[in-house]
C-alpha cells in the first residue's frame, strides 16, 4: 500500500500492528447480518465464492460494515472542532434526525471491548506518527463529550469499533472507498469457518425462517 516510484516508504511497527489488529478484531462476530446471509446461502449448497460475495453485499450497508466509512464522512461534514458542540446538541434533540455515527451497539450495552483495544492503538498512532489532523481533533472532542455527557452515558451510547476503525484507517492513509474491503479481508476468515461448519453438519437443512402472517 505504500509503494512509491523511488522505493518503499518506511512503515512503522505501530502501523503494521494497527492493520493486523483491525483484521483480527473483525474476523468473526457472532450471528451478525452478513454472517447470517453467508450461512443462508451456504444452506442452499451454493459454492463458497457465492456465499462470500453475498456476505460482502450484506456487509456494505452503512448500518453494518459501511459504518466506519460513515463515521469519517460525518467527521468531515462537521468540519471543525468549533462545530462539535452544536452537532452534539442536534444529536440530543429528539426532533432532529441527526445521529452520531459510531456510537452504541446492538450487542454491547457497555463499552465495546474491541473499541477499547483500538482506542489504545489510535492514541499510539497519533503519538508515533505525529498526527494532529483536524479530523482526529474533531473525533477526540466528540469522544470526550460523549463519555462524560449523561445523555450518552445513560443510554449506553459509547464509541464503538466503527468509530475508531475509521480514524485508524484514515491515519494509515487508506481511502474511505477501501474501508469495507479491509473489513471483508478480516471477516472472510469467519465467513469461511461458518461455511465449513455448516457443510460438516450433516443434519443441516436449507435455511427457512418461520413467518407469522398478520395481514388481511
Amino acid at each position: 500500500m505504500h509503494l512509491c516510484p523511488n522505493g518503499h516508504e518506511e512503515i512503522k511497527d505501530v502501523e503494521v500492528r494497527a492493520l493486523d489488529t483491525i483484521f483480527t478484531l473483525h474476523a468473526d462476530h457472532e450471528q451478525n447480518a452478513s454472517t447470517t446471509v453467508v450461512r443462508g446461502v451456504a444452506s442452499t449448497g451454493a459454492h463458497p465464492y457465492v456465499a462470500i460475495s453475498s456476505g460482502i453485499s450484506a456487509l456494505w450497508g452503512r448500518a453494518h460494515g459501511g459504518a466506519n466509512e460513515s463515521v469519517i464522512a460525518q467527521l468531515e461534514y462537521i468540519g471543525s472542532v468549533d462545530n462539535v458542540e452544536a452537532f452534539i446538541e442536534r444529536a440530543k434533540d429528539p426532533d432532529d434526525d441527526f445521529r452520531l455515527m459510531g456510537f452504541g451497539h446492538r450487542v454491547y450495552k457497555n463499552f465495546d471491548p474491541r473499541a477499547k483495544i483500538l482506542k489504545g492503538l489510535q492514541d499510539e498512532l497519533r503519538e508515533e506518527l505525529n498526527l494532529d489532523t483536524e479530523l482526529m481533533a474533531i473525533a477526540r472532542k466528540i469522544e470526550e463529550i460523549a463519555l462524560s455527557d449523561d445523555y450518552f452515558v445513560s443510554r449506553n451510547l459509547y464509541p464503538n469499533i466503527d468509530f475508531y476503525t475509521g480514524i485508524i484507517l484514515t491515519a494509515l492513509q487508506i481511502p474511505k472507498s477501501m474501508f469495507t474491503p479491509i473489513f471483508v479481508i478480516g471477516r472472510t476468515v469467519g465467513w469461511i469457518t461458518q461455511w465449513i461448519e455448516f457443510k460438516k453438519d450433516k443434519s443441516s437443512k436449507i435455511a427457512r425462517p418461520r413467518q407469522l402472517y398478520l395481514g388481511d
